[in-house]
């Protein structure tokens, strides 16, 4: 339960993403953002643990970091630029439901029935909490927020799939987002640009974003994705646009209807509900790796 609460708080945390977005971002910017979120991250945790991927972890680490981190920050900022309100949010939560279909096939891990009705249900009232009457739905937002929630996916499950080798969480970590910011950097070049100038609250934004919403977070993140089945680390991805909305009311004095209250309340009962299932595992799942943390013959540092 405490692991499950600790990696609860990183959609918390990245649901405060839309608020800091529209607030402190220059706007037009969403591969600027990707690229100053994921780099300056890796690049600290690396100087802090000073070790690169070595073999096959080159090429490992490059893909887990492009579809985890570089494309899925750069689809996530385009959806939050294009879209009002929580929409990109909503199309996030199908997240969980795809998670529970490539986990049956890459890991061998058969979510219960209640854990995809759980997905369903919050993926309905997260709808309920940030969709309204007025909603704009702009074609390429909504085309960007799902391959993003399908990056996300396939990311959670490889990294499930392919564990770690022997060294610290902190050092997979950097290695994944100092590859993944390096992956955006000449696309972002070559379709934005360098800005002009960066203002003091565009650097207070980037700065919490890399810090607290990428290097803390991913790394708490991580660390639940090693101890708890790959379906009910992403079906906690629903408390993002949930506190997403929260954050709109409290803070940016955006009103709240009694439908999207009870979206929320929905989908948070939807979270709590599906932790509780069971997971099981297949006797022809794939071979786990033994250097895979987590696991019954994990190599430790």
């Amino acid at each position: 339960m405490r692991v499950l609460l600790v990696t609860a708080l990183t959609p918390a945390v990245w649901g405060t993403t839309y608020a800091i977005t529209t607030e402190f971002l220059p706007p037009g910017r969403p591969l600027l953002a990707g690229v100053l979120r994921a780099l300056p991250a890796g690049l600290l945790l690396l100087a802090i643990t000073r070790e690169l991927p070595r073999g096959a972890w080159w090429w490992k680490s490059a893909v887990l970091g492009a579809l985890n981190i570089g494309l899925f920050f750069a689809l996530l900022f385009v959806s939050a630029y294009r879209l009002p309100g929580g929409m990109a949010a909503v199309l996030g939560a199908v997240q969980p439901l795809l998670v529970a279909g490539l986990s049956a096939v890459v890991l061998g891990e058969r979510a219960a029935l209640r854990t995809v009705i759980a997905g369903v249900l919050g993926a309905v009232g997260v709808a309920l909490a940030v969709l309204t009457a007025t909603i704009h739905l702009d074609p390429i937002g909504i085309l960007a927020g799902l391959a993003g929630a399908a990056s996300m996916a396939i990311g959670l499950v490889l990294t499930k799939r392919w564990g770690r080798p022997g060294v610290s969480l902190l050092t997979s970590t950097g290695w994944q987002l100092t590859a993944g910011g390096l992956t955006l950097i000449p696309i972002m070049l070559a379709a934005e640009g360098l800005p002009a100038r960066l203002t003091g609250e565009n650097l207070f934004g980037y700065g919490y974003l890399a810090l607290i919403g990428t290097a803390l977070a991913y790394t708490l993140w991580f660390r639940g994705l090693e101890r708890l089945p790959a379906t009910r680390v992403s079906l906690l991805s629903l408390l993002s646009p949930v506190t997403a909305t929260v954050i709109g009311w409290a803070v940016l004095g955006q009103s709240l209807t009694l439908v999207q209250v009870s979206g929320m309340v929905l989908a948070f009962g939807a979270v709590l509900w599906g932790q509780s299932a069971q997971v099981r595992v297949r006797h022809d799942a794939p071979h786990r790796p033994a250097d895979r943390v987590g696991g019954h013959h994990a190599t430790r540092r």
